[in-house]
């Protein structure tokens, strides 16, 4: 589906156009609506750490200036579900956390992106015993999984560069 976006006012029939307009050169730009909705949504990501155990000084450390997220557009997180769309699920969560973590989960607004965010949040990590929650993919779905014990900075980089990708190839549908 192609839309067009014009960018300048088109001149009534015969009348010139305006000195310093662009009526002339480019008087429409046709793209896919879903490319740039994709390319505005990849570069707007407002993560909810949802921080329980150790991998928080990774967390940490990938926002700090070495590894600054917000070159990727995902630098400032909420502490609101309500305002975000990234869901980063950082550490152990226990069978107690999964009720709580579910909340959170559906009071965020779509479209919605989880990240499990180290060996804990993706499979229960070495903790296997009946208190934790072995993934988190158990209760919501996961998009990304990021591994490691804890992960590194370039990891969870990598991560959030393979869910921008995602996020480019949706349909975007504009209600």
């Amino acid at each position: 589906m192609s839309a067009t976006i014009p960018i300048t006012p088109v001149a009534a029939a015969g009348a010139p156009a305006r000195r310093g307009s662009l009526a002339g050169a480019f008087e429409y730009l046709t793209t896919r609506k879903d490319e740039v909705v994709g390319w505005g949504r990849k570069f707007s990501i407002f993560p909810y750490p949802f921080v329980t155990a150790c991998c928080a000084m990774e967390f940490m450390a990938v926002s700090s200036t070495p590894y600054d997220t917000d070159r990727f557009g995902a630098a400032l997180p909420r502490f609101s579900p309500r305002q975000s769309d990234l869901l980063m699920v950082v550490g152990t969560i226990t069978h107690k956390q999964a009720p709580i973590l579910l909340k959170v989960y559906e009071q965020m607004c779509e479209p919605k992106w989880v990240m499990a965010f180290g060996a804990c949040a993706t499979s229960g990590g070495f903790y296997q015993n009946y208190a934790t929650l072995l993934g988190i993919d158990r209760i919501i779905p996961v998009d990304v999984y990021i591994p490691g014990c804890p992960p590194r900075p370039e990891t969870v980089i990598d991560g959030i560069m393979q869910l921008q990708d995602k996020i480019a190839r949706q349909k975007h549908p504009i209600v």
